[in-house]
């Protein structure tokens, strides 16, 4: 178990999914830039988050900007939209008749991957709201803001043993502040990091080798 002062963020268990540079860079180091991606993303992502947008047809309600954490896991952050569903096998709720299941809803920009990365953060999500609301999630949704469209994803455990291995290997790199390393991939070029990144980690041994050369045409003269 963490305490909260141990606590991640967790939209950043996304980001390490993609490439645990990016994560280590905008979630220890502080470092970001945006993009169209990403200004496109934070757009989707205020119009889910206003919690002051509530909405409740038939048989469910819904809570939007909801807080969560999770001590087992280490962290904390937001769901965008979660359903609470009138069904006889889900939990009570304070100020509501009947029980109600709980269903988390991610909202992504663009249009599914062939990733988990966008799944483990819903599953990290589902596994806060567990936590604190003695609950069991079996299933969440991730809506597409390319394709306007929901998809079902089953919380398996395999899903499950991922998320807590992500969390345990991102706690040991934040508790030692350490920058893990990457090779360059297509998916570099998308990266709102780029500029960031690639100084750092592709340039350095380019310019000791620059230094090196330049002092044996020096000491050669």
């Amino acid at each position: 178990m963490y305490s909260e002062s141990d606590f991640l963020q967790l939209s950043g268990i996304q980001h390490y999914s993609y490439c645990r540079r990016q994560w280590a860079l905008a979630y220890l180091e502080m470092q970001w830039e945006e993009n169209e991606r990403t200004f496109e993303g934070h757009i989707l992502h205020e119009n889910a988050h206003d919690p002051f947008l509530k909405e409740s047809r038939g048989d469910y309600f819904l809570s939007r900007a909801l807080p969560i954490h999770s001590y087992s896991l280490g962290l904390s952050g937001e769901c965008d939209v979660v359903i609470f569903k009138e069904d006889e096998k889900g939990i009570s709720i304070s100020g509501k008749k009947g029980k109600y299941l709980v269903i988390p809803v991610e909202y992504k920009k663009g249009k599914p991957k062939n990733t988990d990365d966008d799944i483990v953060q819903l599953v990290a999500q589902a596994i806060c709201l567990e936590e604190m609301m003695y609950c069991s999630i079996s299933y969440g949704y991730l809506y597409y803001g390319e394709t306007k469209h929901r998809e079902k994803i089953n919380i398996s455990s395999e899903l499950r043993e991922k998320v807590k291995k992500y969390c345990q290997e991102m706690h040991e790199y934040a508790e030692k502040d350490f920058i893990p390393k990457v090779k360059r991939h297509k998916g570099c070029n998308a990266c709102s990091l780029e500029n960031i990144c690639f100084p750092e980690t592709f340039n350095k041994d380019n310019v000791s080798s620059y230094i090196k050369k330049y002092a044996e045409d020096i000491n050669d003269a």
